[in-house]
């Protein structure tokens, strides 16, 4: 596999974190399709909105230095979502996400993604902390937080287009994160 010029490329046990590349558009448009999968990322949407929401990523890697890896199972090599640090402007901190393709879910992928992803945060980024931006209605999301050991710390707000979207905020210190990142 060749370097990827904007990012570094992770692995763990089954899967492969890297940044974007053109051929994770389908996929990111088959996830952004999925209304269910995408009811609290922003919502579904077309394909040609899912490009321009494609392009967010590719663009905070170049502009920023990290965005949101692209998820791929190494078994099939087939993109299965993202995961990964994400501040644009007027965010309420420093976060680490993530959203999966509906056929992904329930096995374990987003909870190995995050943790690769928040310790190349805290080791990379040099962050003092990490949130998780979760709708309160995303019991999956606040269940995978809490399994990170992260805990809810209330209600927060997000900057337009999505200030109107409740969200609570889960998170929690690197001090917090590398105490108890051996019983993850």
């Amino acid at each position: 596999m060749a370097a990827n010029p904007l990012g570094p490329t992770l692995e763990t046990e089954r899967l492969i974190l890297r940044p974007p590349v053109l051929e994770d558009f389908e996929g990111v448009a088959e996830l952004l399709a999925d209304e269910e999968a995408a009811r609290h990322i922003g919502g579904h949407m077309p394909r040609e909105a899912a490009w321009r929401r494609f392009l967010q990523m590719p663009g905070a890697w170049a502009m920023q230095g990290f965005a949101m890896f692209s998820v791929v199972d190494k078994a099939s090599g087939r993109w299965i979502g993202r995961a990964g640090p994400w501040q644009p402007e007027g965010w309420p901190g420093t976060e680490v996400g993530w959203s999966f393709l509906r056929s992904a879910w329930g096995k374990g992928y987003a909870r190995e993604a995050a943790i690769a992803a928040i310790d190349w945060s805290f080791d990379h980024l040099g962050w003092t902390e990490v949130i998780h931006s979760i709708a309160p209605a995303n019991t999956a999301s606040q269940a995978l937080a809490a399994r990170l050991g992260s805990v809810n710390r209330g209600p927060g707000r997000l900057p337009p287009p999505h200030q109107d979207s409740p969200v609570d905020i889960w998170g929690q210190s690197r001090e917090e994160w590398r105490a108890r990142r051996g019983s993850l």
